[in-house]
């Protein structure tokens, strides 16, 4: 959507020309086509168009046919390009600078005058173009200089992404990328061709690997596509993230780069409370370089880059200076908690370090090889290791020490080779082959040794030992691509058609308190030594965790067929046709024939059966010079995590089984446990043996056998305006309307009553003392699913004295009826506020963004003769994440435990369903304080009712960001060194009670009160709870940094 350097122009020769395309999605490439004719009108059959692409001297010849058009496909992004066309009669047109897009196919109407009138045509004048001029659909493009010139502080695709107002980055969540209010877990990210976006679905970021898998220099082009209606596009329903790498050409170009941060170089002060940082650094480098072996014909292009940096952790107990103090827990208590850790169990949990070191390190190498003026063969190599620090239990009522932190890291290798070739004029194929393997690890920094141990202090949570998720955890999984495509220029269509395979081998062992799970009510239980659960999981039979993992494999097959057509007398583009998608699997889960017995239906569910026939349609169309329109419709799936999948396999209820006590009236240190005898340490010897002799009697994960593929329809329109003195209005509108979303049903719940205000009541049921409360189906909502509606506006201009700017605008309503934010069933199940966990039903998505403004200015100059001084200014103002007020759910039969029941609201003292209580040390309910929070935070309109999920939003954002960046001298002619510096949240560092970020915590439910139901059939409120923290303060995305560095360029 955004392209602040757009040239008039650029616009003016192009509609000279009768210049413009359709998105036709060759996700690495571009097209080209047009339609040469007379002064008169009249189309020029058989004339003579040579293509040089002037970065590598290649030349492609090509010939009009009968109705005077011409098209060329799998063309390399950028440019410029030069079209020389020649007529029959002699007459020639030659056109320059064309500069082709990422996924685009660009119109080029070539009118042959008579020679004393011939003259040169520019086509954009520049290197850039408006991001939106010649699409169908809904899109964002960045080229070259979009990506230089970001404030791009962490070297990422989304430092770029993020300008449009679309797009909302997660600062507070590894950074995953939310497209119009859809589940990040849904984008697909494509580079030269091989996917790497987390195709397994566990990383929030939405990369396979820590950070971005590939190098920042090594881009060329980016696209994202919200709904692209060439049937090429799939894998996904959110957005499609695609990119595509640099190559080298006969000058030899590359360049080099350092750039250094450090806790001096960060702020350390919001709203007035001094922030304890800690001591940091953080250093990156690398290279890139590319060039030709041997002129015209061979070309090389390759980058490197390495991060020794730090993450940085901001929590902390209540005193500690951190900038998210945990509410209840005090300096005393985590002094306490560690001296009975280290005294009584012999165990050091670690502290609370503001920073600890991580790595990451890039490699990108690719050949490009010219074998004929018919023939184009590419080649890349991608390798990314790295790792990051993570806190598993990160919640505003949760504190951990650090050795319950964990490395994450993960090796990412992939291959992809492309063979374009033109056959004959009207004639071209597209073959693609692509191998990517992820090699992924998690290793808690105090080792697996020490079981997990959760305390309760007042409201809060405090954890050590091992994370429960990481007790026995590995993924491996590798992804095979195939692509085979053909093209037919047929009068004045452009017929195209393709198949594909996908294939997915998964290994996934994930096994959680393999090492023991301790609940304690409080910091006296820890000490005591009685937890009210202790939770036990390993492999049935065996206590071997291995024995528990997860490999299968499938494949989506897809075949399409497409037709493009340009009507040229009305400058208009259709494009339209059908893709079929079918997924084929011989890997089942372990038979568990409980599930017959129970439920009435085999666990062997597998998506081999699963197909989808998906139709798409869209046009463009130059009303007249100045205004463009596009929209289409089409149906769109994909995107759904396999981990979804892997869980059928790894909890089938028989490999795997978890044994539970509450030791509350009796000591760990009272009871026989394996090994050395040491409680957590080692189990508890009853509930080891029970694994020992358990069989098939696990908890159940299975899909539904009547599982339909989630799918979307999209329907999209918009328009491109150039108003006076050069302004350029984009508008979009897009509505997507889910359908069979994916859901998590609880088979082991039945209804047994009705809750005073209409939700029902449930209970576990049980069979021969087996309860049936974690026996999960993956299966589709029943009815609505949900939509998600965006109107977006852009306004840009560029002006002659080097100033670009671009103002946007988004407006999002997303429903759904389970966000599904989560890897595991339980988690999806339970992380939403409800009022009927089993049928939740249509409400606001914790991923909407109601409103999101974005500004983007650039401006150039030369205060040093010949040496550019770039300004870059960045800024965002958002409508906070939405969130929930909820209640205990003790009182429903909800597994969950953690207080998501939507909150009744009691229209007052005298309301037949409102009774008052007592908390746990008999004082009464505080119902003016209540009643008080009921009309501040506007609870009170829903009074007599329950409060929706999500219909409450966190405070507003604003954050700016500058980067500027000097050009200095070289050692040599055409060298050009720079110096930079980057600030991230300017706001902050000009006044720290501004630039601020507040929002409700994961996931998202602000518990209230807590509430039974008495004996006389009424809501007994019986405590209410602190609600001074319902939004949390996040530390890392308030305060301000800065990044110093410098680049060489050849």
């Amino acid at each position: 959507m955004f392209n602040t350097t757009f040239k008039r122009t650029a616009v003016a020769a192009a509609i000279a020309m009768g210049l413009a395309g359709s998105a036709v999605a060759q996700e690495t490439s571009s097209s080209l086509r047009g339609v040469v004719t007379t002064e008169s009108g009249q189309v020029v059959s058989n004339a003579t168009i040579q293509l040089r692409d002037e970065r590598t001297g290649s030349v492609k010849t090509l010939r009009s046919n009968e109705q005077g058009t011409f098209s060329s496909r799998g063309l390399p992004v950028g440019g410029p390009y030069t079209l020389v066309v020649e007529g029959p009669e002699g007459r020639t047109q030659v056109v320059e600078d064309v500069y082709l897009t990422l996924g685009d196919s660009q119109n080029v109407n070539v009118m042959l005058e008579r020679q004393a009138d011939m003259e040169r045509l520019s086509v954009t004048g520049s290197m850039t173009s408006n991001a939106l001029y010649g699409s169908n659909s809904p899109a964002a493009n960045f080229n070259l200089e979009d990506l230089e010139n970001a404030p791009a502080a962490n070297r990422d695709l989304k430092d770029v992404v993020r300008i449009d107002p679309r797009i909302y980055i997660n600062e507070t969540n590894a950074g995953d990328i939310q497209c119009g209010g859809a589940n990040p877990r849904f984008n697909s990210l494509t580079v030269d061709g091989v996917r790497m976006n987390d195709n397994f679905g566990l990383n929030s970021s939405g990369y396979p690997t820590e950070r971005m898998p590939f190098s920042y220099d090594s881009i060329e082009q980016v696209a994202v596509e919200f709904a692209p209606f060439d049937v090429q596009y799939g894998g996904f329903t959110a957005c499609n993230i695609n990119a595509v790498t640099k190559t080298g050409d006969n000058e030899m170009f590359g360049g080099v780069f350092y750039d250094y941060t450090n806790d001096s170089l960060q702020g350390d002060e919001l709203e007035g409370d001094t922030i304890n940082i800690g001591d940091f650094s953080e250093k990156r480098y690398g290279f890139n370089v590319g060039g030709a072996f041997i002129e015209d014909k061979l070309f090389f292009f390759t980058s490197y880059e390495k991060l020794e940096g730090s993450d940085t952790f901001d929590r902390g107990p209540e005193g500690s200076g951190a900038a998210t103090e945990v509410a209840g827990v005090t300096q005393a208590d985590v002094e306490r908690i560690a001296d009975i850790a280290q005294n009584v169990y012999g165990y050091n949990p670690g502290g609370f370090p503001a920073s600890l070191p991580v790595e990451d390190e890039k490699f990108l190498a690719k050949l490009d090889w010219y074998i004929s003026d018919a023939h184009r063969a590419s080649l890349t190599y991608n390798y990314n290791d790295g790792y990051s620090i993570a806190e598993s239990d990160g919640d505003s009522d949760e504190l951990e020490f650090s050795n319950h932190f964990y490395e994450r890291g993960s090796k990412f290798t992939s291959y992809v080779g492309e063979l374009y070739s033109d056959w004959s004029d009207n004639f071209s194929t597209e073959t693609r082959v692509g191998y990517s393997e992820l090699d992924a690890r998690v290793s808690p920094l105090g080792g697996t040794e020490f079981g997990e141990v959760q305390i309760g202090v007042n409201d809060a949570t405090v954890y050590l030992g091992a994370d429960d998720s990481r007790h026995a955890n590995k993924l491996k999984y590798d992804t095979t691509f195939f692509k085979l495509k053909g093209t037919y220029l047929l009068g004045d269509h452009i017929i195209s058609a393709g198949i594909e395979r996908e294939e997915y081998d998964v290994f996934n062992l994930f096994v959680q308190e393999a090492e023991g799970e301790y609940r304690f009510g409080s910091i006296d239980d820890f000490e005591a030594g009685t937890p009210y659960a202790a939770i036990y999981e390993s492999a049935a039979g065996t206590n071997n965790p291995q024995d528990a993992a997860a490999e299968f494999a499938y494949a989506v097959n897809t075949a399409y067929v497409q037709d493009e057509y340009y009507y040229a007398s009305m400058d208009i583009t259709f494009t339209y046709g059908l893709r079929y998608d079918w997924y084929t699997s011989d890997d089942y889960p372990v038979n568990n024939p409980l599930t017959q017995e129970l439920y009435g239906f085999s666990n062997q569910q597998n998506m081999g059966d699963q197909d989808l026939l998906q139709p798409r349609f869209g046009f463009n169309w130059f009303v007249n010079p100045d205004l463009e329109v596009r929209g289409g419709v089409g149906l769109y799936s994909g995107g759904n995590p396999n981990v979804w999948i892997s869980n059928n396999y790894s909890n089938n209820g028989v490999t795997q089984y978890q044994a539970f006590r509450d030791f509350s009236g009796e000591s760990l240190f009272g009871v026989p446990h394996t090994g050395d005898g040491n409680p957590i340490f080692d189990i508890p010897q009853e509930m080891y043996d029970e694994v020992a002799n358990a069989s098939g009697q696990g908890p159940i994960n299975t899909m539904d056998p009547n599982f339909e593929l989630p799918k979307e329809w999209k329907y999209a329109l918009g328009a491109t305006y150039t108003l006076p003195d050069d302004y350029i209005l984009m508008a979009d509108f897009l509505y997507t309307d889910k359908k069979d979303a994916a859901i998590i049903y609880n088979l082991g719940l039945e209804q047994v009553d009705t809750a005073p205000d209409g939700r029902p009541i449930f209970d576990e049921m049980s069979t021969d003392g087996r309860d049936q409360g974690d026996d999960f189906l993956l299966t589709n909502v029943d009815g609505d699913s949900g939509s998600q509606t965006t109107v977006s506006l852009a306004l840009s201009k560029s002006h002659d004295f080097g100033l670009d700017w671009t103002f946007g605008y988004a407006y999002n309503k997303a429903e759904d009826v389970n966000p599904m934010t989560s890897s595991v069933s339980f988690s999806n199940y339970t992380n939403l506020a409800t009022a009927n966990a089993q049928n939740p039903g249509v409400a606001t998505s914790n991923y909407e963004i109601p409103h999101r403004f974005t500004f983007k200015a650039n401006y150039t100059k030369e205060l040093f003769d010949g040496y550019n001084t770039v300004v870059t200014l960045f800024g965002t103002r958002n409508k906070g994440r939405p969130f929930s007020y909820t209640m205990t759910d003790g009182a429903f039969g909800d597994v969950a435990y953690q207080g998501r029941s939507l909150l009744y609201v009691p229209t007052g003292l005298d309301d037949p369903n409102f009774a008052i209580g007592t908390d746990g040390d008999g004082n009464p309910f505080e119902t003016a304080a209540f009643f008080d929070f009921l009309e501040e935070s506007g609870l009170s309109k829903y009074a007599g009712g329950i409060a929706p999920r999500n219909e409450f939003n966190s405070k507003w954002w604003t954050k700016v960001d500058l980067r500027i960046e000097q050009e200095l001298p070289g050692f040599m002619d055409d060298h050009k060194a720079s110096a930079f510096f980057v600030i991230e949240n300017l706001g902050n560092m000009l006044n720290d009670d501004w630039g601020v970020l507040y929002e409700a915590s994961f996931p998202r439910a602000v518990t209230v009160a807590d509430v039974e139901i008495n004996d006389a059939g009424q809501y007994q409120y019986n405590s209410f709870r602190d609600i001074s923290n319902v939004q949390s303060r996040a530390g890392a995305p308030s305060l301000w940094s800065v990044r110093l560095g410098v680049e060489y360029k050849f």
